[in-house]
């Protein structure tokens, strides 16, 4: 499930750089769950072709992000978008606690420092 996942990610960030030949064989088994025998059918070419292929795909939507890691800084910046989430999230009793001052300008500190690591990676 995890590799699937991957190159869902990859694709959807690089897939724009394959041919369309290449776009259609990859889509067919990655995001059509179609057989290497259905795909080869569909297209006029060996269940070996489509195989090649797609390990082919595989390994260009992976070289791209080795280059350029947009991915990479996707899932980093999702993961830190989260977190500010969960620390903009206010609790009913902070209203009324007396150290809701103190957590609020701690939760305020780290909030700045998630989105300055934001704003230096983009």
């Amino acid at each position: 499930m995890e590799k699937i996942f991957e190159q869902a990610l990859l694709y959807d960030f690089y897939g724009d750089l394959l041919t369309e030949h290449q776009k259609q064989v990859y889509e067919a088994a990655v995001f059509n769950d179609m057989s290497l025998g259905e795909i080869a059918a569909e297209q006029g070419i060996s269940r070996q072709g489509v195989h090649d292929l797609i390990k082919r795909c595989d390994k260009i939507l992976s070289e791209y992000e080795e280059k350029l890691h947009l991915a990479e800084r996707f899932a980093t910046a999702k993961k830190k978008i989260s977190q500010i989430d969960s620390l903009t999230r206010l609790e009913e009793k902070t209203a009324t606690d007396p150290e809701a001052s103190a957590d609020l300008v701690k939760r305020l500190g780290e909030i700045r420092s998630l989105t300055k690591e934001l704003l230096d990676t983009l």
